[in-house]
């Protein structure tokens, strides 16, 4: 039996092989490979920031039925053609092949394709970009994506070294901001530096080992932020010839992680004047 939530049936599912329900079938496996450019969301906050995004839209709902009752708003948000299905919480746990705690999945995919030149022409005159390279751990991956959303960066560009913003962790972790920042992934990081400095925008690379302090340089205009992993850091060429500067620490210690960099290096070079 069907049941009407605003403007969407709900469909609840008792057979768990019902074909409706293959792409939610055994996605923790299936999330490295066999994608076919769609992505898993997961949770109540990440549907809402899928439903209401300009560059992906979803293509099903999977919901558990006691959950329903405190899906309507969102529910709300959701294109009448988009069907929600919903699964006891048993059944969705051995559908997807871990225990879905949030019981709210959905599957969604892009509605367009960015380009790096496009995005770099459309870059406000204040522009913040950043640029990742080698960036292969999920949780960065997310975490710098948080950052950039609340630190308002334009956009990111990803070398073909780092893993996929739309990794089901990697959404999860960045509480739906890979679904909301416009981004690239595409090329090496030597193509992508030589584009945007041949853009006129003002790079500097985040090391350790940075000629200045970050929290010295005059910084205005459209710039880039280029950061690398934590362990290899940036490669020695481009610390050579670009712009480096580096967030003063204790002489006793390392590094940062570069999710932790990343905040802080937005923290400080963020154009808007949040109260």
């Amino acid at each position: 039996m069907n049941h009407q939530i605003n403007n969407n049936s709900v469909i609840f599912i008792n057979d768990i092989a019902d074909k409706r329900l293959g792409a939610y079938l055994n996605i923790k496996e299936r999330d490295l490979t066999g994608r076919q450019s769609r992505f898993i969301a997961e949770g109540k906050v990440v549907l809402r920031v899928l439903l209401n995004s300009s560059i992906f839209e979803a293509e099903s709902l999977l919901i558990t039925g006691n959950k329903l009752a405190g899906m309507q708003d969102i529910l709300s948000l959701c294109p009448s053609h988009v069907p929600v299905y919903s699964v006891s919480s048993s059944d969705m746990d051995q559908i997807a092949g871990f225990n879905v705690h949030r019981g709210v999945l959905a599957v969604g995919k892009r509605k367009n394709q960015n380009n790096i030149n496009d995005i770099i022409q459309n870059l406000p005159e204040n522009g913040l970009i950043v640029i990742l390279c080698g960036i292969s751990n999920h949780d960065n991956i997310g975490s710098v994506f948080r950052n950039a959303a609340a630190f308002e960066a334009s956009c990111i560009l990803l070398d073909d070294t780092c893993c996929d913003p739309l990794y089901r962790k990697a959404i999860r972790v960045s509480v739906g901001a890979t679904l909301q920042i416009p981004y690239v992934q595409n090329g090496n990081i030597d193509d992508i530096v030589k584009t945007v400095a041949e853009a006129g925008i003002n790079l500097i690379a985040l090391s350790p080992q940075g000629t200045h302090s970050l929290y010295e340089l005059p910084v205005s205009g459209r710039t880039a932020l280029l950061l690398g992993t934590e362990g290899e850091g940036l490669p020695k060429h481009l610390l050579s010839s670009l712009q480096t500067a580096r967030i003063p620490m204790s002489g006793n210690f390392d590094s940062l992680n570069v999710a932790t960099a990343s905040g802080i290096a937005l923290s400080c070079l963020t154009r808007s004047n949040f109260t």
